[in-house]
């Protein structure tokens, strides 16, 4: 596609790197000696990197690049820390950028990733909606909503909120099922630890779940696991979502993958598996049919 990108000449270039910092969605690097572009994904075209550059060397064209991807670059910018995050949310709504920075904060709520105070009275609204300073007022349906401290806007989240779980029988009344055997065909489990190369990915149909499934689901290995490649993560806790974008891309590239099976919890944040799934097959090109099944909290699966 085209849209508007950073431009470094490298002859007016020297390196000083005074660039670097105000590029919070971390598309700028120094080089061999020189500033680069090492992403079109992570560069938003916006400009806020020009001013600093003493040598002129950093303008805005217009040519073919990789679209650019918000919750990507929200991924990274998470993990610098809350003054970051409040520079980027700012600087998008300093440019009129109304659905990347809803993105932005949509990043944020599904990761329970308190959202910093900023400067948002610039909101794009419209006449006469009013929306307070340091205030966020769009969550869209689904997204976890804003707790009564304002500073951390994550209290009410359904997914860390504390329930008990009523059963109709009472457990010494209980009756001892006979013992099932595991269904588990391969080790290790958690995303982070699987090596890409691994042979038992060859041919295979995956169960790719949210690590709270298994203690959820009664039937988690007779009715999901069997004659699954299990892989686990959790994307509301985990910190490396881009490097599991990747390593499942890498999965999908070098083998032959027969079905997915994603499962997760009803919680919004878990939602994130799928969110995982679709951008690593989106990366590895390839076409793999997805089933995807939700389990309720009270240890159910959705209908």
């Amino acid at each position: 596609m085209k849209r508007k990108i950073i431009n470094i000449d490298e002859k007016k270039c020297t390196g000083c790197g005074q660039c670097i910092p105000d590029c919070p969605e971390g598309a700028l690097q120094i080089i061999e000696g020189k500033a680069r572009l090492v992403s079109d994904l992570f560069c938003d075209g916006l400009g806020a990197c020009i001013g600093t550059c003493p040598e002129g060397a950093i303008s805005v064209i217009e040519r073919e690049a990789e679209a650019y991807d918000e919750r990507a670059v929200m991924a990274t910018i998470a993990r610098q820390g809350k003054a970051v995050i409040k520079a980027h949310l700012e600087h998008l709504i300093g440019h009129g950028q109304k659905a990347l920075y809803d993105t932005a904060i949509e990043y944020l709520i599904e990761s329970t990733i308190p959202i910093p105070d900023h400067d948002n009275t610039s909101y794009p609204r419209k006449s006469g909606q009013k929306v307070p300073k340091q205030t966020v007022q769009k969550h869209t349906a689904g997204n976890c909503p804003p707790g009564p401290d304002a500073h951390h806007p994550f209290a009410a989240c359904p997914g860390s909120s504390a329930r008990s779980i009523s059963r109709n029988t009472p457990a010494i009344n209980r009756q001892p099922s006979e013992k099932s055997e595991s269904e588990l065909r391969q080790w290790p489990v958690q995303l982070k630890l699987l090596n890409p190369a691994a042979p038992y990915f060859d041919n295979a149909d995956l169960l790719i779940s949210a690590d709270c499934v298994p203690f959820a689901y009664a039937g988690f290995h007779t009715e999901l696991l069997r004659d699954r490649i299990v892989i686990i993560f959790c994307p509301k806790l985990d910190s490396d979502i881009e490097g599991y974008i990747t390593k499942l891309a890498e999965i999908f590239t070098r083998h032959t993958i027969k079905s997915i099976t994603v499962v997760h919890m009803e919680v919004p944040c878990c939602g994130g598996v799928r969110y995982v799934v679709d951008q690593a097959l989106g990366q590895s090109g390839k076409m793999i049919p997805v089933t995807d099944k939700t389990i309720l909290i009270d240890g159910v699966i959705a209908p």
